[in-house]
């Protein structure tokens, strides 16, 4: 294949793992949506919806290791497709269990391990094969796309199961998550994933334990990988400060009606949407690590200003406005954070070990939700979320300034700080 038509093949690649990737992640959200909403009505107990989130979140922690060994060793594309089948064959096991015996809580805990189970190989393998899907120029496009497909989903996701389900039982959304990941199933099939791969025909594959240890090796001795796994696992951690005192700040404290809230959180991924179309349409950034401590720092900062409201005498309306300003600034914030180190981290990790180090980043992230989850939880039953917020701000400030110093920043990208050190009219004879 020559490089034009390497090209075209790209281009394909670009817009069908795209829509895809849109396809199936709506497929899924209308179906979390309805799931949520069914166990809500049948049991009424907090317990019961916590429950089903454990589920989606412990299994894809604990197997994304595995999943990561099995995307470096073994053919990606057969592993994405065999995950997208086995996520159409449990939700069709729970759709044939409902219409036979009817359906169950525990029936759908039992769905949601396995789907999250499919979910993470599939997840972790498509994360590691961007880079052999688009060429090198294209990379950042690409991930700017993926994001903007999951955003997308994000946003359609409830308004469409919102609509269903006061029309359709559960049935129906079942169905409708089927349909989605058999067509993503399809478009999946037609892709190169070996496109732009730079692996030998005869790589040796390694047993299991060998490459899950060869994969933590790999990170250890690379210093700049490392620093931002370590990053990536404390912001996990300390942004839970949002993620369970955002709900609870303006729901409980503030007392803002469920719709308006609606419309908060809904800015947040319009605002994903709008960021990933911005880097999908701009040169790619040329100092990632710089990009992303300075997005960081500005997202740390508007933490901090979320309290303001409970300080202040804000009207209702301008409650309202400021946080859809807010969860606006932090999904702007988030990406230029995620994007440029996602970017980066795709070129500068060998493509026999992306599986891995990507499967271990999500193991850290995901790991650190629940426990973020439970600490915040106590603390704002303990402390008010003035004292709270300002105070994790600081410490991601901090966390940001340490770890994402200038040696590590010079470390990342040695040939712009070189550049920028030489003496005017130097810089211009090097090449």
């Amino acid at each position: 294949m020559n490089e034009a038509e390497k090209l075209k093949k790209a281009t394909y690649h670009l817009w069908t793992f795209t829509a895809s990737k849109m396809i199936a992640m709506l497929g899924a959200n209308v179906m979390a949506f309805g799931i949520s909403l069914y166990i809500l009505a049948m049991t009424g107990s907090a317990i019961s919806f916590a429950t089903n989130m454990i589920c989606s979140v412990l299994p894809r922690a604990l197997v994304a290791p595995l999943a990561g060994y099995v995307a470096d060793n073994f053919s990606k594309k057969r592993t994405i497709l065999i995950a997208q089948a086995g996520t159409i064959l449990t939700v069709g096991g729970l759709l044939l269990y409902t219409e036979t015996v009817g359906m169950s809580v525990y029936a759908i805990y039992i769905a949601t391990v396995f789907n999250t189970i499919c979910s993470a190989f599939s997840g972790v393998t498509f994360s590691s094969a961007i880079a052999t899907l688009v060429n090198p120029e294209r990379l950042q496009r690409a991930m700017s796309f993926n994001q903007m497909s999951m955003s997308v989903a994000a946003i359609g996701g409830p308004v469409v199961g919102g609509m269903m389900y006061g029309f359709f039982n559960m049935d129906v959304f079942l169905m409708v998550n089927m349909v989605a990941y058999a067509i993503a199933f399809c478009l999946e099939a037609t892709m190169d994933f070996n496109l732009y791969s730079t692996r030998g025909e005869d790589t040796k594959k390694e047993k299991m334990w060998e490459g899950l240890k060869s994969g933590f090796h790999y990170i250890k001795q690379r210093n700049v990988i490392k620093t931002i796994m370590w990053v990536a696992l404390w912001i996990n951690l300390f942004f839970s400060a949002i993620a369970v005192g955002g709900t609870y700040i303006i729901i409980e404290l503030l007392k803002i009606e469920s719709t308006h809230f609606g419309f908060i959180e809904a800015s947040g991924a319009l605002g994903m949407l709008l960021a990933s179309l911005y880097f999908a349409t701009r040169p790619e950034v040329k100092v990632p690590l710089r990009f992303s401590k300075i997005s960081l720092l500005l997202l740390a900062g508007s933490v901090g200003l979320a309290v303001i409201p409970l300080v202040t005498d804000f009207s209702y309306i301008a409650i309202v406005i400021f946080y859809l300003i807010i969860y606006f600034i932090f999904a702007i914030f988030e990406m230029g954070i995620n994007m440029p180190i996602g970017v980066y981290m795709q070129k500068i990790i060998a493509e026999e070990y992306r599986g891995r180090v990507f499967g271990l980043m999500e193991t850290m992230a995901m790991s650190m939700m629940p426990i973020g989850m439970v600490v915040y939880g106590m603390l704002y039953d303990t402390l008010p979320a003035t004292i709270i917020l300002p105070v994790t701000s600081v410490i991601i400030i901090i966390i940001s300034l340490v770890m994402l110093r200038s040696s590590i920043l010079k470390e990342a990208h040695p040939e712009y700080y070189e550049k920028a050190a030489l003496p005017e009219g130097v810089a211009n004879t090097t090449t």
